[in-house]
């Protein structure tokens, strides 16, 4: 996924003032100085275009941030929503499916104006095993009871870096030759306030199930992860 970022440019304005020829007043007070130009805070990168990503996009992103973390602080391994914030973009939150490992309820804290973005099922191997993966490959996923439109994407080439002690396999040098695909869900910013979201996904080879419920919580301010 390609990496967005801004530059704030500040230009700062400085006010010279004349000396006056006459010898000043002694009982008059020197004006303050002028104070400095403030530097203005760097804005964060705007919220990704989530309609508009290609699949290569959204499975390069995802991927290498669910491959970003230890074992201990995968969000795909969590059973609880402890490390929903693991590893985060500013502007788009990823969100877990799991490894097939039973039923899983999880509460999360999503910042409001980001795009979500997760997998109902997904692989990376060769572009064959997808094609296999895919014929079988099978989920849904709602917010709020409403049902969200899966978008199946077929077998796409990604680089893909894995932390060491990650749950996808300890090599810390980049694949160039994996391919991606599943059932994906894109989601526009949810409304601040509480969501439910239930992710539910399957494929036969490789045999996985996903179940998942999410508490998610989309505030303006304050601390992400789970509450």
């Amino acid at each position: 996924m390609t990496s967005w970022r801004r530059t704030a440019l500040s230009i700062g304005a400085l006010l010279l003032a004349t000396a006056c020829t006459s010898a000043p007043d002694r009982n008059t007070a020197a004006p303050p100085p002028p104070a400095p130009a403030e530097e203005p805070a760097e804005s964060p990168s705007p919220p990704l275009a989530v309609r508009s990503l290609t699949s290569a996009e959204m499975q390069y992103g995802w991927w290498n941030w669910a491959a970003g973390s230890t074992e201990d602080r995968s969000p795909v391994l969590d059973r609880s929503g402890r490390w929903c914030a693991e590893g985060q973009h500013e502007n788009i939150w990823y969100l877990a499916g799991t490894t097939g490992g039973g039923a899983v309820e999880r509460t999360c804290t999503v910042p409001v104006g980001l795009p979500v973005l997760f997998p109902l099922v997904t692989m990376f191997g060769e572009a064959s095993d997808c094609e296999t993966f895919m014929d079988t490959a099978k989920g849904s996923a709602t917010l709020d009871g409403a049902p969200l439109a899966a978008e199946p994407l077929g077998a796409t080439r990604i680089k893909l870096r894995r932390t060491p002690g990650n749950p996808f396999g300890d090599s810390a040098a980049p694949s160039e030759n994996t391919w991606s695909c599943g059932l994906w869900v894109r989601m526009d910013p949810p409304a601040p306030g509480s969501h439910e979201l239930t992710i539910r996904g399957e494929a036969k080879d490789p045999a996985i199930k996903v179940t998942v419920d999410y508490h998610l919580r989309v505030v303006a301010s304050g601390p992400t992860g789970a509450v």
